[in-house]
């Protein structure tokens, strides 16, 4: 279990706001979000190995069926460094 103070919450609820949500009974939106934040953090790694360093914008959430999704918030240079590196190339 995670509490508030651990960090597993972190950049949830500043972008969100529960009231605009529909919220359906019986789908378990957590589980999707756990993935979504394990895939985040694998990303970030991946990375993270490849010399890129991220701002830690990868930010997990839920949608409405409840799969997981990572919205990606990422300053330009490192997207621009993503990009990079994924062609290859450097600068």
């Amino acid at each position: 279990m995670h509490s508030a103070d651990d960090g597993a919450f972190e950049g949830i609820g500043a972008e969100i706001d529960p009231d605009a949500v529909v919220w359906v009974r019986g789908v378990d939106y957590v589980a999707g979000w756990r993935e979504a934040r394990e895939a985040a953090a694998e990303l970030e790694a991946a990375l993270k190995a490849a010399g890129v360093e991220t701002d830690g914008g990868a930010v997990a959430q839920s949608r409405a069926d409840g799969s997981g999704a990572v919205r990606l918030l990422w300053d330009v240079a490192t997207v621009r460094a993503v990009a990079r590196a994924l062609v290859g190339r450097s600068e």
